[in-house]
C-alpha cells in the first residue's frame, strides 16, 4: 500500500520536553487518528511535518518527497487546520477567497462558496462576527477548498456541539472517499476517532507507543478485570499494562481470544481509545 506520508526517527529538544524517534506511516486514502495527553508531541510532530519546525532531526516524506527540499510543491497539496491557527478578525469569508486564489494554484472558488452555503457562513460578514464554531468551520473549508491530496488536523472539532462535529466528520469521509486522499486527525475527542479513523498511532511523553489499525484496536485488544489472586497468574508476555482499582485490577491485554483460551478469568471487557490511553499512560507493566 502506497504511503502518502512517512514520518522515519523524527527528534526535536527542547529544554523541558523531548521528541524521541517518531516513526509512523499514514497510507493513501486512509484516516490516521493522532491521540495523545496535552504536551505529549502531537502538535510538535504536525508542525514538522508542515516545516513549521525546522530544527530536528530525522526524515519526513510527503508524497514521496523529502519535506524539507520539496517544502513549495508539497504544501500545494496539503491543506491544514491547526489548534492556534486563526483567521484575522476584520476579513470576511470573501476576503479569504481573494488571498487563496493568489496562494494555491488548484483554489476552488465555487467549492468555497458552496461550502460557505452548505455550514450557513455569511461570505459578506467579518469573520469577528462568527463564533467559535464558525470559525473553525470556515477553516476546515479553506483547507479543503484546493483540493489537497493531505488534510493535516490538529483539534478541527474543538469547540464545536455534537451536531457541528458530525457534520464535520462527514465533510472529512467524504472529502476521503471523493478525492482518495488522507488525512492525519489529532484530536481529544476519541469517539471521533473510533467512528472514522482507518488507523490510531498514539503518542506519549514524546514516543510513539503504538500505531495500528482502529479494528485492530479495538476488536482484539480489551480490558480483564479480576481479582489479585488471579492476576498474579497471568504471564506477564500476556498484558501490556495494568492498574489496581479499589476493587480489582484492570489488566491491558492484546489479544482477548488467545488470553481467553489460555485462562480461567471470565470478564474481558472491549476497549475504547479513552480506555486504551488511561492504561497505557496510568498503568503500570510489573
Amino acid at each position: 500500500m502506497e504511503n502518502i506520508l512517512e514520518v522515519k526517527n523524527l527528534c526535536k529538544t527542547y529544554d523541558n520536553f523531548v521528541l524521541k524517534n517518531v516513526t509512523f506511516y499514514l497510507p493513501k486514502g486512509m484516516i490516521m487518528g493522532f491521540i495523545g495527553e496535552n504536551g505529549a508531541g502531537k502538535t510538535t510532530t504536525i508542525k514538522a511535518i508542515l516545516n513549521i519546525i525546522q530544527s530536528y532531526r530525522g526524515e519526513i516524506h510527503i508524497f514521496g518527497l523529502d519535506n524539507r527540499k520539496y517544502e513549495k510543491k508539497i504544501k500545494e497539496d496539503i491543506g491544514v487546520v491547526l489548534d492556534d491557527m486563526f483567521f484575522p478578525e476584520i476579513l470576511t469569508p470573501n476576503d479569504i477567497n481573494q488571498t487563496m486564489k493568489g496562494i494555491y494554484q488548484n483554489w476552488d472558488s465555487k467549492k468555497f462558496y458552496d461550502s460557505l452555503k452548505e455550514f450557513s457562513l455569511l461570505p459578506n460578514k467579518q469573520i469577528k462576527t462568527f463564533s467559535k464554531g464558525m470559525r473553525k468551520k470556515l477553516e476546515i473549508i479553506t483547507a479543503l477548498s484546493h483540493h489537497p491530496k493531505l488534510l493535516l488536523l490538529d483539534e478541527p472539532t474543538s469547540g464545536l456541539d455534537p451536531v457541528a462535529r458530525a457534520e464535520v466528520l462527514e465533510l472529512f469521509q467524504s472529502f476521503i472517499e471523493e478525492e482518495d486522499c488522507s488525512i492525519l486527525l489529532s484530536s481529544h475527542i476519541t469517539t471521533d476517532l473510533e467512528h472514522i479513523a482507518d488507523y490510531i498511532t498514539f503518542i506519549n511523553d514524546g514516543e510513539i507507543v503504538l500505531s495500528k489499525t482502529t479494528d485492530e484496536l479495538l476488536e482484539q485488544y480489551g480490558i480483564v478485570k479480576c481479582t489479585e489472586k488471579e492476576f498474579k497468574s497471568i504471564e506477564k508476555k500476556d498484558y501490556i499494562k495494568y492498574k489496581k482499582t479499589k476493587y480489582e485490577y484492570e489488566v491491558l491485554v492484546p489479544d482477548k481470544k488467545a488470553f481467553k483460551e489460555k485462562y480461567a478469568i471470565a470478564v474481558i471487557d472491549k476497549i475504547t481509545l479513552d480506555d486504551l490511553m488511561v492504561l497505557m499512560i496510568k498503568g503500570e507493566e510489573e
